[in-house]
């Protein structure tokens, strides 16, 4: 078992930020032209409206993970 992922997420579960991250980072692509997934994550490290941006994102994943549907 990995060390370095908290207890309570299991690597590939619904809670993998690597996971949630995959389930969204095509439409991200399709309605951010010119933009990836990986450039709002470095944005939201300083910015109070793209961290709002990708939690909103992320919502999207673990809703989509929980439905136990990628898109």
């Amino acid at each position: 078992m990995r060390t370095d992922w908290p207890q309570h997420l299991d690597p590939g579960s619904e809670g993998d930020p690597t996971y949630l991250e995959f389930l969204i980072r095509e439409d991200y692509a399709r309605c951010h032209p010119g933009e990836t997934l990986d450039d709002l994550k470095r944005r939201a490290s300083f910015s109070r409206e793209d961290r709002g941006r990708l939690r909103d994102w992320m919502a999207v994943a673990a809703a989509r993970a929980a439905m136990g549907r990628p898109r």
